[in-house]
């Protein structure tokens, strides 16, 4: 390729909106430009990585026994509103009616869609396991899209989906579906980690997230300093204390004057945070319910939407709190109504004797005891975990890493075949619903992962299975017909050895190539100019490590090869 023939707008300075290095060096480099928030037109040489990602992808699947699909991005309601997702994405999804009124989605992803044309087409045990995947954009209305390609409202991805006749099945496509990732991240050469995750709006039960390690990822994980356990910080377990002492001092209540908060409450009264008991009030699907935790914990919101999922599960708003009887500031779990839901979290069996609000304006209770003064009706793990925490399984120390998102595989059980009455018939005549697996990988997510992995002061730095060329050949001088007669057979050469080269003979000083074949991060670069054919030689040059070197015009080619078979 020509660089004098090629649309790459390459930039000087990075720009002001960009706020972390993939999005800066993206555009730098030229990948993508902005055309909406969270919405970019990708360039030639950002498809050309991506369309590299995506070879990766297409070959691990269908080595697994995957066939690919197309399905639509446009959808209709029904399904959705069947299965419970159409209420619970609420504003995330892209909504829309067609000239007939009828009630439309941006599909943000393919379950509702895959699960009838299975069920349509495949009635029978005989015709499963199946799996079916597709590569195709996703839309989600994200209420503050940022991050480039990390946080966008339309993104490319990779999803599959297996049916499957008994959970055996199931579990055997999942861990078909598990190795395959693993092969996919190994290919790419991500650094990454693959933990126990959080299932989210999609559902299901066993899963497990594909995080790619960044200084600047939006997501978290967790890992024991003794190497045995890694969770997706919204759904790691810490390690349940030990059970208390039932607690004997009596139920009192103080004044509290003003002291609406946990800090508060625990300044005035001399005591420490962890002894509060922190009354948290939510709406589950029109049912008031109150989450209980120590008051130097915080609630992970996403546990608790999975506890009740695919039920919508929301904090209580201001105007919920006289509504249904509460008073904000002063919730205490004692004389909860049988209306309520009480739920709490493990780490409470671990405190007694707490402080919590006493249902009325100023004032909070003490000695508050369970079961003598209020009742748990289920515990479940819904505290959102801290550094330092304790590992489940050996009581090791956790700590908290940064990371992005780029791959997550679901076993989903009968979550969609279910409400969309998806059925085969078995071997003994009777119907059942398909056990099904969800599996995706955000291609544009990888992009932007492994520039964050992959880039340095001078821009992107990214290996040569995914930068958009391997070889550059910087033509210096346009003007000495020699140079350009030397860079022409350089390139022609590699050509003919099968490497992915671009020449750089655009109407542009010497500097201005040298910088931007460093911002765009080809491999290798073979500087043909006027010193240099004087001298018989070829300048080269590793972009990853900078090593520099020399080689004969006429073994030029040849030796950016070899450096190519070695460059890290």
């Amino acid at each position: 390729m020509r660089l004098s023939e090629l649309f790459a707008p390459t930039l000087r300075e990075h720009p002001a909106e960009a706020e972390i290095a993939s999005h800066r060096w993206l555009l730098r480099a030229g990948f993508i430009r902005q055309v909406a928030a969270g919405v970019y037109t990708v360039l030639p040489l950002g498809l050309r990585t991506i369309r590299k990602i995506e070879r990766v992808v297409r070959e691990e699947m269908d080595v697994s026994g995957a066939q690919e699909i197309r399905m639509p991005i446009l959808l209709p309601a029904e399904p959705w509103k069947a299965t419970g997702r159409w209420d619970l994405y609420g504003d995330l999804m892209f909504r829309l009616r067609d000239r007939h009124g009828r009630e439309m989605l941006l599909g943000p992803t393919q379950e509702e869609v895959v699960t009838p044309i299975v069920d349509a087409e495949l009635p029978s045990y005989r015709d499963l396991p199946v799996n079916l995947y597709q590569i195709e954009w996703k839309y989600r209305d994200e209420f503050r899209p940022r991050f480039g390609l990390l946080r966008g409202r339309e993104f490319l991805m990779k999803d599959a989906y297996t049916f499957d006749r008994d959970d055996e099945g199931m579990a055997r496509s999942y861990r078909n579906m598990y190795d395959a990732y693993v092969r996919i991240f190994d290919r790419l050469g991500l650094d990454y980690v693959v933990v126990e995750a959080e299932p989210g709006q999609i559902g299901g039960g066993v899963n497990h997230g594909y995080m790619a390690r960044a200084e600047v990822g939006e997501d978290r994980f967790v890992e024991c300093e003794n190497g045995d356990y890694l969770a997706d910080w919204k759904a790691a377990t810490p390690l349940a204390p030990d059970v208390a002492p039932e607690g004997i001092d009596p139920l009192g209540v103080v004044e509290t004057p003003d002291a609406a908060t946990i800090d508060a409450v625990a300044s005035l009264l001399a005591r420490p945070a962890e002894q509060m008991l922190k009354t948290m009030l939510y709406d589950a699907g029109g049912t008031t319910l109150a989450v209980l935790v120590p008051g130097d914990r915080e609630i992970e919101e996403a546990k608790l939407e999975r506890v009740f999922f695919p039920t919508p599960v929301r904090r209580f708003e201001e105007s919920d709190f006289p509504e249904r009887g509460f008073v904000k500031g002063f919730v205490g779990p004692q004389g909860m109504g049988e209306d309520v839901v009480v739920l709490a979290d493990h780490s409470v069996r671990g405190g007694a004797d707490w402080v919590a609000g006493a249902n009325e304006v100023d004032r909070h209770a003490t000695g508050v005891n369970t079961p003598r003064d209020f009742r748990v009706d289920r515990f479940e793990d819904v505290v959102a975990l801290r550094e330092g925490d304790r590992c489940p399984k050996d009581g090791g120390s956790l700590h908290v890493g940064r990371a992005i998102v780029v791959g997550h595989i679901y076993q989903l059980g009968t979550h969609y075949s279910g409400p969309l009455g998806a059925r085969f018939i078995d071997e003994d005549g009777s119907e059942r619903p398909y056990l099904m697996g969800s599996y995706g990988i955000g291609i544009s997510r990888i992009l932007a992962a492994a520039v964050e992995q992959f880039h340095d002061e001078s821009g992107l730095t990214l290996p040569s299975h995914l930068a958009p060329f391997q070889v550059v050949v910087v033509l210096a001088n346009r003007d000495d017909e020699a140079v350009v007669d030397h860079a022409q057979r350089i390139y022609e050469e590699l050509r003919e050895l099968g490497a992915e080269v671009a020449l750089d003979d655009r109407e542009q000083t010497a500097g201005v190539k040298f910088a931007d074949a460093d911002v765009i991060g080809y491999p290798v670069h073979v500087v043909v100019g006027k010193r240099g054919v004087a001298a018989g030689t070829a300048d080269l040059k590793v972009r990853t490590t900078g090593e520099r070197s020399s080689a004969p015009l006429a073994d030029a080619a040849r030796a950016a090869m070899d450096l190519l078979a070695t460059a890290p």
